[in-house]
């Protein structure tokens, strides 16, 4: 992108070249944009929905390549090579993520192999590596944030008010990144880490982060109960999640798709141009002192220049739907979100009876006759450092 575009020069000429840098970005990932609506094209599957991802997966990979390049090669030491893994002795333990450590960059390093651009989650964080204890070698890994206020599908399914959910909704977290990395995630270590997530484990460590913690927006201590996880898939309807059971219990419910709204579509180069229009031309919502200046969010950004160029709101609908899923962590989970139950009744899931779940019904079955993770070799991960 050319950085004079936003200079001090012939407002009209500038307003007129970020109107068509936006509309042009569209088209060149896929779109089709008419009359100020975006829609997608009539062969869409999965690899035409990957491919629409293409440039902002480059663009993110370009900003990491900085700060992660020079680890690469220590960091691929992590992941097992074919050879080193034994289906049968397989033992998978939580290894939560901290703060400036080697597993914080790793975390981050493995997430930029998903298919769809990952965020680094919103507000309150939990993050975890599944670990194979018998060779230390990582299956696979997933983040835990702040879940988004409105949800159509997820709040029809709990019976949410407005009112109460704005209350309640403390009490969700959810899953912003969670899959397996090879050679796990062919012998369906996608499904593992799925359950995982659901463990009590999971539990105990979001009640010894947040029990006590002081919420910034509405100024009240939390009490460490977590009742909710949910998710959405990357590429519509999704192969992990669906029929995922533990003993005769649905883990992950799918309760409908997504609007197909987001800001990804804005995640290539062009969105470093917004920003710079945006602080020129526009101005941040009202919000409290204490949650600090600026704009609130990337789709603020978007949707004030979208306005300010006379651009429709609409192509922030990239039409691309996926499929939402709630993970209930109690037995009466949506009577306690609707704020009925004043107790929740917690599902008693370990990690050892759900790896045992996971290793009866998929590992042990798929490592009979698929092969392909015993010739996966680590350099075929690399993403920089091929030469």
């Amino acid at each position: 992108m050319d950085n004079e575009l936003i200079s001090p020069g012939n407002q009209e000429e500038l307003e007129n070249n970020l109107r068509e840098m936006i509309i042009t970005s569209l088209e060149e990932q896929g779109f089709i944009v008419e009359n100020g609506n975006i829609s997608l094209p009539s062969d869409l599957g999965k690899k035409k929905i990957r491919e629409m991802h293409n440039e902002a997966i480059s663009c993110k990979l370009e900003r990491a390549k900085k700060g992660l390049m020079r680890y690469e090669n220590n960091l691929l030491s992590r992941l097992a090579s074919g050879t080193e893994v034994f289906p049968e002795k397989i033992e998978p333990r939580l290894q939560p993520v901290l703060p400036k450590t080697n597993d914080e960059l790793l975390f981050r390093y493995l997430s930029l192999h998903w298919s769809i651009p990952v965020s680094s989650g919103y507000g309150r964080r939990l993050r975890f590596l599944v670990i194979d204890n018998h060779n230390e070698k990582v299956i696979g890994l997933f983040g835990l944030g702040d879940p988004v206020f409105s949800l159509g599908a997820r709040d029809r399914w709990v019976g949410w008010s407005q009112e109460v959910r704005r209350t309640r909704l403390q009490y969700a977290m959810d899953a912003f990144v969670l899959g397996a990395v090879p050679p796990y995630s062919y012998l369906l270590g996608g499904k593992l880490v799925a359950l995982l997530v659901a463990s009590q484990e999971v539990l105990e460590a979001f009640r010894k982060k947040y029990k006590n913690h002081c919420s910034s927006i509405s100024g009240k201590r939390q009490d460490g109960l977590l009742a909710m996880i949910t998710t959405t898939s990357a590429l519509g309807r999704s192969s992990i999640y669906n029929r995922l059971r533990y003993k005769n219990e649905v883990v992950f419910q799918s309760v409908g798709f997504t609007s197909g709204s987001g800001d990804f579509h804005f995640s290539n180069g062009i969105y470093g141009e917004l920003v710079k229009f945006a602080k020129i031309n526009c101005k941040p919502s009202a919000k409290r002192e204490e949650w600090g200046t600026g704009f609130r969010n990337r789709r603020e950004v978007i949707r004030k220049v979208l306005a300010t160029l006379g651009l429709s709101y609409q192509l922030t609908y990239h039409q691309i739907k996926r499929e939402i899923f709630v993970v209930p962590l109690a037995a009466n989970t949506p009577q306690f979100l609707r704020g009925e139950d004043r107790d929740l009744n917690i599902y008693k899931r370990s990690i050892d009876s759900l790896f045992n779940c996971y290793r009866n019904r998929w590992l042990l079955p798929r490592s009979q006759w698929d092969f392909r993770y015993r010739q996966f070799n680590p350099e075929s991960y690399l993403l920089w450092c091929k030469d």
